[in-house]
This record gives C-alpha cells, structure tokens and sequence, in this order.
C-alpha cells in the first residue's frame, strides 16, 4: 500500500477567538498519520482536540502510532519537553479528543441531548462529547421516543429546566416537533439514519422535521451531531452576553 502522500495541515487555531468554539478534525475519510498529524497541531496551540467519525480501527492505529511517537508521554516532563497528550477513544461517540475537557462552566447552563431510541446513541453522544469539549454540562435522555408517548411526557419536568435541546430521531422524525409544541427552549432537531425502507437513511426524518408545524424548530444535517452541538453553542453563548 502505497503511504499517504505528506499533508500541509491548516489547521484552524483561531476559531476560539472569532467564533467562541474549537475546530474539529472529520476523521472517516482521513488517514492515521493525517488525523495524529491534527491531533498534535491542535495539542501544541494548547487546544482540546475532537476528531469525529473514527471507527474503533482506526482509533486503536492512531493511539498506537501516538505513543509510538511520544514513548514517554506518560513520564513527567519539563515544559521544554512536552509532548502531545495520548488521544482518548470515545466508543459510543466514534471520537477521539485529546487534552483535559474542560470544566462545565455554570453560567452557561445545561443542554438535554434527547433521544428517541438507543439506536440513536451514536448521533447522541457525539453532541454530548461536542458540548463537554467547550465546557456545557449536559444530560442525555434516552429512549423518549413517540412509539411510546407517555416515557416523553413523564421526562418534561426533568427538561424543563435545560436552556437548550437537542433533540435526535430516526424512523419519520417526530420527536423534535413534539418537543418544541410542549416546551419553550430552542429546540434543535437531528434526524438520524435509523428506520426501515422508506426512511432512506434518515431522509425522512429529515423531510418531516424540515416540513414540521411547531413554529421555531432549528434542524441539521442526517447524524450531525456536531452540528447540533455548535448550534447550541451559539445559542448558549448569546443567552450568556
């Protein structure tokens, strides 16, 4: 096989300034020595690095080939000999981070990331693991689906009190516009690709929250759940200046 071409990596590294949020590195069509290469760079500016869409294969190759570079991460070092911290798998998420996540800044309040299944998860913990990375305290409500209506309407007082919702479903979506017709937070709806035939990958669910009737619901992209984290990041940080 031949090794990948050399990358001039240009990295982001002022983001934090003009936007209030860190880069994050897509890692699904990114190669190991790429993705290790942006986990450095970001590390080395001092940053929390996040790398989404990582299959545990290519997780396990990145973190060998880190310590392969840094053998002696592990040692106490002197500020002329750091080295870039050793990256931690986040399985459920599919992401890599790198650096100490920061602490939930109060001020900023909490997120609810809602889900209507377990399958699910995945979409719904990228966005949880987005939100940490920037200091947001979170909660994750699972299986709240609209299969079984009473499970949503027996968490409303438990989400109440979250400033913002993050809202994913699969099968036709419906999940998000029952939140937002029930509760006054900005809602933002992730359709997910779960659910048979005709759902197509999310493509209905996608269709039925972009066509829904409760006025106000902010939709993202098929299992973006970056996406949705970054959207309530802004929100967050408007309500807070």
């Amino acid at each position: 096989m031949t090794p990948d071409p050399p990358l001039d990596l240009q990295l982001d590294l002022q983001r934090r300034s003009r936007l209030g949020m860190v880069e994050a590195i897509w890692g699904e069509h990114k190669s190991v020595e790429q993705i290790a290469a942006a986990i450095t760079g970001q590390s080395a500016a001092g940053e929390v690095a996040l790398v989404t869409r990582v299959d545990p294969q290519k997780a396990a190759a990145v973190l060998d080939l880190m310590q392969a570079q840094n053998p002696h991460h592990n040692q106490v070092q002197t500020q002329e000999t750091q080295h870039p911290p050793q990256p931690a798998y986040h399985p459920e998420a599919r992401c890599l981070t790198a650096g100490a996540l920061p602490v939930a800044q109060s001020s900023l309040g909490t997120v609810a990331v809602v889900s209507g299944g377990s399958s699910d998860l995945g979409v719904a913990t990228e966005a949880q693991l987005a939100l940490r990375c920037h200091g947001v305290a979170t909660e994750l409500v699972l299986d709240v689906g609209v299969a079984g209506l009473h499970r949503l309407l027996n968490r409303l007082e438990q989400l109440r009190s979250a400033r913002v919702l993050i809202a994913c479903a699969g099968m036709e979506g419906a999940l998000p516009t029952v939140l937002a017709g029930l509760l006054p937070q900005p809602v933002i709806a992730v359709p997910v690709s779960v659910g048979y035939g005709v759902s197509a990958g999310g493509q209905a669910a996608l269709t039925g929250m972009l066509a829904s009737c409760a006025p106000g619901l902010t939709v993202v992209n098929i299992d973006n759940g970056y996406g949705a984290a970054m959207a309530a990041l802004r929100i967050l940080h408007c309500l807070q200046s």
